[in-house]
């Protein structure tokens, strides 16, 4: 089966928290704090393997968790960390964020890898937090949640030859002809449902790979028959070869065949139409072809190539791999993204708070933001210490001072991530 777009949720793993604890044996006076730090959760790292060609193992995961790091321990023993999780797909698949339609990444070469979801940090016992003047501190920190997002994965095959044209116009048997690929071949529309790709090996030149893209006809850029599903697989093409049929057998013109397909082509994203071009006149072994070709090249043009050629009988084809092997070579790769992959990380900036300060009524006032969030989540409330330490934090990143500047008096309420405090001047 061939699948080239599934959407999956991913989590990454939670750091593990710190531990309070203090040494208690018999011969060591003054033991002190001896809580370990906890581990590093799990990542989600994607990686191309050139060993799959479709995301059909990823049909039906709706969700892949990384595990969480574990806790830290007594003893200063630190709590292990959590195994990445590892997530092969095709060479060629494209990561989006279904929610945003960030790009995330494009993984191009076999074995490329990209951390899609990193793990969250471990949090610290209370052993790194003693100082000469707090020698037993009764405080740690919680491990970081893990990352939750919600993934758009799209294969894009990667061909530098792509073949298009009307369904028993000779794709397939083309490309098995010049390559090693064995399509299913039959003589009626739609035989072949999935893309074929070939690596066509010519004397003297760089081999290429050609796709067989089935599925394009009148409408396919607005979803009719196949179109959308597989003019996607165009899209990293450097040359496209367009087929058309000369057989008076067809019983369709093939000035017509070739101008539907290129405002298919016109239409859809990534211009296309604007990518080297060389025409395929197949089927020029059957008698009456040689009439419909030059009715064709009278009606084409002259500044267009266009090569006889016969798939089922091998003929002119070498002439035709060869000039499409030159112009691979001399045209660039195109860029298929209105945007570059998006940075994961949070990058921190003097002028940037980190905070925003919103007054939903009379007296109450929400405090929002990444970095309280992160300063919540690694906060632990069950000991006045931390408490402590959380509102001293809060007041060292400004906190204290924009509530005021927005109006705060003492007794009014403080929302923060769900918690409720009372400002105090």
């Amino acid at each position: 089966m061939f699948v080239d777009e599934v959407k999956i949720e991913v989590r990454s793993g939670k750091g593990g928290d710190g531990a309070i604890a203090f040494r208690r044996e018999k011969y060591v006076p003054f033991g002190g704090p001896s809580g370990g730090d906890g581990g590093k959760g799990g990542s989600i790292i994607f990686q191309a393997s050139q060993g799959l060609s479709t995301l059909v193992e990823l049909r039906y995961t709706k969700h892949i968790f990384a595990k969480n790091g574990e806790n830290g321990k007594i003893k200063d023993m630190f709590g292990a960390d959590a195994d990445d999780t590892i997530v092969k797909v095709p060479v060629g698949s494209i990561i989006y964020d279904d929610q945003t339609n960030r790009l995330i990444c494009d993984l191009t070469k076999d074995g490329e890898t990209f951390v899609v979801a990193k793990g969250g940090k471990g949090g610290r016992g209370n052993v790194a937090f003693a100082t000469p003047r707090n020698t037993a501190p009764r405080i740690q920190e919680n491990g970081q949640p893990g990352v939750t997002l919600k993934l758009r994965i799209e294969l894009k095959l990667l061909a530098d030859v792509g073949l298009v044209g009307f369904p028993s116009v000779g794709k397939s048997t083309l490309i098995s002809a010049v390559s090693k690929s064995r399509p299913k071949i039959a003589d009626y529309p739609f035989t072949t449902l999935v893309p074929n790709l070939g690596v066509v090996d010519v004397e003297g030149v760089k081999s290429f790979v050609m796709a067989d893209l089935p599925g394009i006809i009148e409408g396919a850029h607005q979803g009719v028959g196949l179109g959308l599903q597989f003019l996607r697989h165009i899209e990293r093409t450097r040359v496209i070869l367009h087929v058309v049929d000369m057989s008076p057998d067809s019983g369709r013109d093939p000035y017509e065949d070739y101008k539907i397909i290129r405002n298919e082509l016109q239409s859809y994203k990534m211009k296309l139409a604007l990518r080297p071009e060389l025409i395929l006149a197949n089927k020029m072994d059957v008698e009456g072809a040689k009439e419909r070709l030059d009715a064709f090249l009278k009606q084409i043009g002259d500044d267009k190539i266009v090569f006889p050629i016969s798939a089922m009988n091998r003929i002119n084809l070498v002439p035709m791999l060869l000039k499409t092997a030159e112009t691979v070579e001399k045209t660039p790769l195109f860029n298929i993204y209105d945007e570059e992959p998006a940075a994961l990380d949070f990058t921190y900036t003097p002028e940037d708070l980190g905070f925003s300060i919103r007054k939903p009524s009379d007296h109450k006032y929400v405090v929002e933001g990444k970095k309280i969030e992160r300063l919540m989540q690694s906060s632990n409330f069950l000991t006045d210490e931390s408490v402590t330490r959380f509102l001293r934090q809060l007041r060292q990143i400004g906190v204290d001072d924009e509530l005021r500047k927005a109006g705060a008096k003492d007794g009014d309420t403080i929302d923060i991530d769900g918690y409720e405090f009372e400002f105090v001047e």
